[in-house]
């Protein structure tokens, strides 16, 4: 009886498996609600309602107003400098109106102004030089060709965005990951619970030969 009851038992490395494949599954339930939550919805959101089109410029400009950035020169050194906003007016082929030109969603977020946020030097003169140098090319190198943009009618009627930050390789890596942590996690239980069970029909097997 003893020995029977013994069978049936777990061996240490097999509740070890056992562990982890329903740590592993955990954990990928987890990380998808966590994602979905805090990440993936808002996102979705973003992206509701929202598509690409050829996007033409009307103007581009300097307003006078400065705004304030950060920088870093060092582990233990940050200051403020100011950089010129620099604004590029563009006409969708999905509307006549003018919308307002932003590099990504990040950079609407951080100032839903200006269409470009030079990365923060230390000297204002540089900050201005690089915002220059984005106007000459708006002009310049782009000038009236169309180029594609992306744009979110519901949440940003009027404003484009000339890239996404939440693209579908995000998206996707977003769902994968936590999905294939789970299905490992499944894999190892199953597969313990199926040389589990091979090893006590192979035990009853034995027996039976030697009576």
């Amino acid at each position: 009886m003893a020995r029977s009851r013994a069978a049936y038992e777990y061996t240490e490395a097999e509740d070890k498996s056992m562990r982890l494949g329903f740590l592993l599954i955990a954990a990928g339930l987890l990380s998808l609600l966590g994602l979905g939550c805090c990440w993936l919805r808002p996102a979705l959101q973003e992206r509701g309602g929202g598509g690409s089109a050829n996007c033409t410029v009307l103007a581009v400009r300097q307003l006078g107003e400065r705004f304030a950035c950060t920088f870093s020169c060092g582990a233990a050194c940050r200051g403020t400098a100011r950089y010129p906003c620099l604004q590029v007016l563009v006409r969708t082929s999905r509307s006549s109106a003018p919308a307002l030109l932003h590099e990504d969603e990040r950079q609407l977020r951080t100032n839903p102004k200006c269409s470009y946020i030079p990365p923060c030097a230390r000297d204002d003169q540089e900050n201005s030089e690089n915002v220059t140098y984005k106007q000459k090319y708006w002009k310049e190198k782009v000038g009236s060709q169309p180029f594609t943009c992306y744009f979110n009618q519901h949440l940003r009627p009027d404003d484009v965005m000339l890239k996404r930050t939440h693209d579908e390789t995000v998206l996707l890596h977003c769902f994968l990951w936590p999905v294939v942590t789970f299905l490992v996690g499944v894999l190892i239980v199953l597969l313990t619970i199926c040389a589990k069970s091979l090893a006590i029909r192979a035990e009853a097997i034995k027996k039976k030969k030697h009576l």
